[in-house]
This record gives C-alpha cells, sequence and structure tokens, in this order.
C-alpha cells in the first residue's frame, strides 16, 4: 500500500503526463528495487549527472533511474536483470529489435572505412548518396524529388519549417508563413517542431508555440464526434472548420498543413472514414502545401510502407527518422518534392548557396546502418510480416475493450491505443489523483511488460520483429494489469 500511495502522490504532483515515464518513474524504480535478484545491488545513480528529457528535477534527485544495460529481440534487460517486453519498441523506434547482428556489422564496416565526412559545398559520401537513392524509389505514393538528411524526426519538422519559408520567399509569396497542425499531435521537441505539436505540456514555460504556428482539430472520432454523428459527418465537420480557421486567417497567409497518418504520442489516433481526403481538397482549393510526419509510420508500422500509401496522402514535403535506422544510430530525412526542390535550386543560383544544414546531415555511418536497415526490410518483406503479425495483435487487445474502465481500445498494424474512463465516456475521466493509466503501466511493468504512459491513455508499437508468443505474452501481461486496474478503481469508488 506504501508503494501505490507513493504512486499517487506522484500523479498528483505532477502536472505534465504527455509524455515518457514523469508520473511513474519514483514508483517504478521502487518496483524495479523490490523485485531485484537478492543478489546484485540497486543500480544506484540517485541524483545524477543528467538534466533529463520529459523527467521531472525531484525524481532525477530522490530516485533511482530505470538503467536499461542489454537488448536482445523484442526484450531489453535492466541493470538488476530483470526482462521486460519493450511493447514501445524503444520510443516507436526500434523495429528491427535489439540486436541485429547486420546492423552492428554495417556500423562497424563503415566505422573502419569511413567513419565521418560531412555533405556541405557538394562534398559528400556514397552512403549518403546511396541512401538518397533508395529512399525516392521506396516512396510510391507520389513522385519526390530530392532527400536532405537531418539526425532526428524533429530535425526534420524543423527543417520542413524552413524549406517552407524559403519556397515562398522565393516565389514572392512574403506573406504565406503560416503553419497550421492538429491538437494532440506531436512533430518534435525543439522550437518550431514543439510549437507544431498540438500537446500543450510541450509549451508551458517555453514561450511556444511561435506566434506562426495554428492548430485545428484533432480527428479522434471517439473522444470529440458529436451525438448521432458518423466518421464521415465528422470528417467533414473537421475539413469545414480547417478551411473556416484559413479563411479567417487569409489562404494567403498560410503556408502548409503538417500531420501523422496515425497521431503517435497524442494516443495511437487512427483518422476517421474519408478524413485526409476531405483535408487534402481543402488544402488544394487554398494553395496549401501538405506535410505528411511520416517519423512514427514508415516502414512498416502501419501494415503498409508508408503512411501516404495507406491513406491516399500525396504529400508535397514528408519526414522520415526512427525506423529508418530501426534507432540504431540517429538519422532523420526530408523528402522534398520536384517543385519545391526545383524552386529551391533556383533560388540558392540567385543568392550563391543554399545555407541549411548539419554537421551531421547524411552522416556516412547512419546513412549505412540506414541502407542495411531498408535492405533488411526488403529482404524479409517487413509489411507482409507486420501484416500477418498484427491481426493477433489488435485483436487480442480489442478483446479487453468490454472493461469498465476502458473506454475505447483502438489501433492499426502495430501500433495501438487504449483510454482510460469512466462510465465508458469520454466525458467521464477519472479523477486525476486516482492515477488510473499509471496503475495500469506500473502493474505491467511489475508484470515484466513496458508500455507507453500518457495520463490516462496507453499505446503501444511493439518491433515489427514481434513473435505470435510474445504477442501472446504481451496480451496476457495486458489482461493482468487490466485486472488489477479494475480491482483498484472498484476500491477507490468504495472510498468515495
Amino acid at each position: 500500500m506504501a508503494i501505490i500511495n507513493h504512486l499517487l502522490r506522484s500523479t498528483l504532483r505532477s502536472q505534465s503526463v504527455a509524455h515518457e515515464y514523469v508520473i511513474l518513474a519514483p514508483f517504478l524504480s521502487r518496483l524495479q528495487s523490490t523485485q531485484a535478484s537478492p543478489h546484485r545491488e540497486d543500480s544506484g545513480f540517485k541524483g545524477h549527472d543528467m538534466l533529463a528529457p520529459f523527467t521531472t528535477g525531484w525524481q532525477c534527485t530522490n530516485e533511482n533511474p530505470l538503467v536499461i544495460e542489454r537488448s536482445k529481440g523484442s526484450y531489453v534487460y535492466d541493470s538488476n536483470g530483470r526482462k521486460y517486453l519493450d511493447s514501445l519498441a524503444g520510443l516507436w523506434c526500434t523495429s528491427l529489435g535489439g540486436n541485429e547482428p547486420r546492423l552492428v556489422a554495417a556500423a562497424t564496416k563503415q566505422l573502419n572505412t569511413l567513419p565521418f565526412y560531412h555533405s556541405y559545398w557538394n562534398h559528400t559520401t556514397k552512403p549518403s548518396l546511396d541512401l538518397a537513392k533508395e529512399l525516392l524509389e521506396m516512396f510510391t505514393a507520389r513522385k519526390m524529388g530530392k532527400v536532405f538528411f537531418t539526425n532526428s524526426g524533429s530535425e526534420a519538422n524543423d527543417t520542413q519549417v524552413k524549406l517552407v519559408r524559403y519556397y515562398n520567399n522565393a516565389l514572392g509569396r512574403p506573406k504565406k508563413k503560416k503553419f497550421i497542425a492538429c491538437s494532440k499531435a506531436f512533430h518534435g521537441s525543439t522550437l518550431i517542431a514543439a510549437s507544431l505539436t498540438g500537446l500543450t505540456d510541450l509549451h508551458h514555460k517555453f514561450d511556444i508555440p511561435a506566434p506562426s504556428v495554428l492548430h485545428t482539430d484533432c480527428p479522434h472520432f471517439w473522444r470529440y464526434h458529436l451525438p448521432g454523428e458518423t466518421e464521415e459527418e465528422f470528417s467533414t465537420r473537421l475539413a469545414k472548420n480547417l478551411e473556416d480557421l484559413i479563411l479567417k486567417e487569409g489562404p494567403e497567409t498560410i503556408a502548409a498543413f503538417i500531420a501523422e497518418p496515425v497521431m503517435g504520442a497524442g494516443g495511437a489516433i487512427l483518422p476517421p472514414t474519408t478524413y485526409f481526403e476531405k483535408i487534402q481538397a481543402v488544402l488544394k482549393k487554398y494553395d496549401i502545401l501538405f506535410i505528411a510526419d511520416e517519423v512514427m509510420c514508415a516502414f512498416g508500422r502501419l501494415g503498409a510502407m508508408f503512411g501516404c500509401d495507406k491513406y491516399n496522402i500525396k504529400p508535397d514535403l514528408v519526414s522520415l527518422a526512427k525506423a529508418l535506422s530501426s534507432a540504431y544510430i540517429p538519422i532523420g530525412a526530408v523528402l522534398v518534392s520536384p517543385e519545391i526542390s526545383d524552386v529551391i535550386h533556383s533560388q540558392s543560383d540567385k543568392l550563391g548557396s543554399f545555407s541549411h544544414g548539419f554537421t551531421y546531415s547524411g552522416h556516412p555511418t547512419a546513412c549505412a546502418v540506414a541502407l542495411e536497415t531498408l535492405k533488411i526490410y526488403k529482404e524479409r518483406n517487413i509489411v507482409e510480416q507486420v501484416k500477418r503479425i498484427s491481426p493477433r495483435f489488435q485483436v487480442g487487445i480489442k478483446a479487453f475493450s468490454d472493461s469498465p474502465i476502458i473506454g475505447e481500445i483502438r489501433g492499426t498494424g502495430l501500433v495501438s491505443g487504449t483510454d482510460f474512463v469512466d462510465n465508458k465516456s469520454p466525458n467521464d475521466p477519472f479523477p486525476p489523483e486516482w492515477g488510473v493509466g499509471a496503475y495500469f503501466v506500473a502493474e505491467c511493468r511489475k508484470n515484466g511488460l513496458i508500455v507507453r504512459p500518457g495520463g490516462d491513455t496507453i499505446t503501444m508499437a511493439p518491433p515489427f520483429i514481434i513473435s505470435p508468443q510474445e504477442v501472446d505474452e504481451l496480451i496476457s501481461i495486458y489482461g493482468k494489469a487490466l485486472k488489477a486496474t479494475e480491482e483498484r478503481v472498484r476500491k477507490l469508488k468504495a472510498q468515495k
């Protein structure tokens, strides 16, 4: 009971629950210690020297972090020897699991040949050139013209804003600079990427979003539809709201709309029927670019090579990262349509240079690993592999939909979201101090499963290589954690 009380106090003390383990770190680190082998010392590191992302200061000071030491396949192991099935694939990214030898070999070979060279001033490396060619060939939703390399999805989306500004300035449209994103979308944590992000926790006290960024409706049908409204009617209303926002601001001021095919960090939110069809029609009407943020969705997670393929999206620009290298080495990329890249080339000729880039743009070792990753996807037909395993995953998790504390379980491919609410209604959230989502996540961890907390929304996105037996294990632990959480809610209700 002391551990549970500590968990609930942690919930109250933390105002930011949209990301990672903000609520859970203190409870889970104690849990880790109590369940560690009696022959192993606790890992320590309380009061460590990192300024830790999405973590509160008191957690770093007062609690030991969960230290992951090694990985194998779909599992990770902490410094006390405990084994966890990682249902989040790191952060939606270790698509090929934790010990793919071909990726290690690709990195080692490149490090022994040419560990680094830059891509400035028309200098570059063969892995960079080969990867750009491969990405343009792989992306078939529409023809793309060029690839710009970054080190992360945040940098890719930050770059998107600069490219669009550069493009519109070249066309003599200096007012066309505003960007529209969706509420609850996640596009990164750099200044502009966090501004595009529709999760307000990333804005607090950072003086963002930037004034050039606007937000429109979150396309979560279950949570936001009107009584009696069908999915298609919901999509029609959201498209109309987007058009109204464009007209209010002035179409001549709106540069681009950015969206994830499936919203990841916002809660694994799938687009409702005809949503992207209707949104794209509005954008085309007012000459507004579409940026597809494929950072989480690309390379097979949704049961298609790209989310754009699955939802018939014809983007002008695309952001990639995460599964591009199975996260073995940081790398991101921007795919640029020929229409935009031609204008950028023309403008750079006039100015004398296209003055944007990063020291590590097209890092040869990262590109070599990414090339091998894409080669594995093709050889193992990773899209078909995800299609084969995902029904077992989706059906198994959705079997718990009748739980009295679950409002919705949704998902596609290898991504799933669960919303905990009272009375199965999006309008009846549990009291925050009950920490229902946090309790569920803690029960999962206790039984050897890592899931992603976000208040009372839980998401999962396991590696593409997860086996049928591992899916069954995941479902079994999910069920145990749900049963314990249901009992906890019953006790809390009885105490009211």
